[in-house]
């Protein structure tokens, strides 16, 4: 049976910052040296726009998924920031070494656990299902070697992803919304979660569009949502949370009009 070679993880630094590279100059991930548990890129930071679904003072509760590690940031801020158990499905077993080695990505303990697998084959498998109806947070950062599409966007996984879910638990997934497939991808995600569980964040400057989908979550009113977002500020901006800014850039899902006739 013929098999693929996996990508080599390499680095590289520039102005103080970090950078995880598989094989080409794309970047996978980023740690600034001097301050390592802020989250360097903009499009990482917005992947925890889902935090603005999550009560506050539930913010610790369940457990986190990360299904691609990248450089670890959203995984260092769920053990260091959030405090929450754990599990992070990577493919590649350079890039955990890479992160352990070089972007201060702790090893295995009682709230962390790496699992080396392809996150589609997990997800769909018995190793997702001992997590199914458990997970509150799960982030979704699936990109080939050169950054250029997610390698799993289809319904069924989107659908595997819903599974794992608690009742309130948030999915967020980064896809490049200025790609004339981002339409697409959005409508599967809203086919497997329901079109008023799915909202978008405005695309960053380099094009990335996090999708935030929920399972049976309850929208509050603006002012109860300002009032987390100031939380989330309070206790989080020197990670980089500007949650106050993502209030503005959020906007549910509009299923396509119908042509009539």
């Amino acid at each position: 049976m013929k098999t693929t070679r996996l990508p080599h993880a390499t680095l590289s630094e520039h102005d103080g910052v970090r950078y995880l590279h598989l094989d080409t100059p794309w970047v996978q991930g980023a740690m600034r040296l001097a301050r390592p548990n802020t989250i360097e890129l903009e499009y990482v930071q917005r992947m925890l726009t889902s935090l603005l679904w999550r009560p506050t003072e539930a913010l610790s509760d369940g457990h986190a998924l990360q299904l691609g590690l990248g450089a670890g940031s959203i995984t260092r801020f769920a053990l260091n920031g959030l405090r929450m158990p754990t599990t992070v499905v990577e493919l590649n077993p350079e890039v955990v070494a890479a992160c352990h080695a070089w972007f201060r990505l702790p090893r295995d303990s009682d709230l962390l656990d790496i699992q080396l697998a392809d996150a589609g084959a997990w997800v769909a498998g018995p190793a997702g299902r001992t997590l199914h109806g458990e997970v509150t947070l799960l982030h979704v950062d699936l990109y080939d070697h050169e950054a250029a599409a997610p390698v799993l966007d289809d319904e069924g996984f989107y659908a595997a992803c819903q599974k794992l879910l608690a009742p309130g638990g948030l999915m967020a997934v980064n896809l490049f919304g200025r790609d004339h497939r981002f339409e697409q991808s959005l409508a599967r995600v809203a086919a497997a979660f329901g079109s008023d569980q799915v909202w978008h964040i405005r695309p960053t400057r380099e094009g990335n569009t996090v999708v935030v989908a929920g399972r049976d979550v309850v929208v509050p009113g603006r002012e109860a949502l300002k009032s987390r977002a100031l939380a989330l500020e309070h206790r989080f901006l020197k990670q980089g949370l500007r949650a106050t800014q993502w209030l503005h850039m959020v906007r549910p899902y509009q299923p396509p009009t119908l042509p009539a006739g």
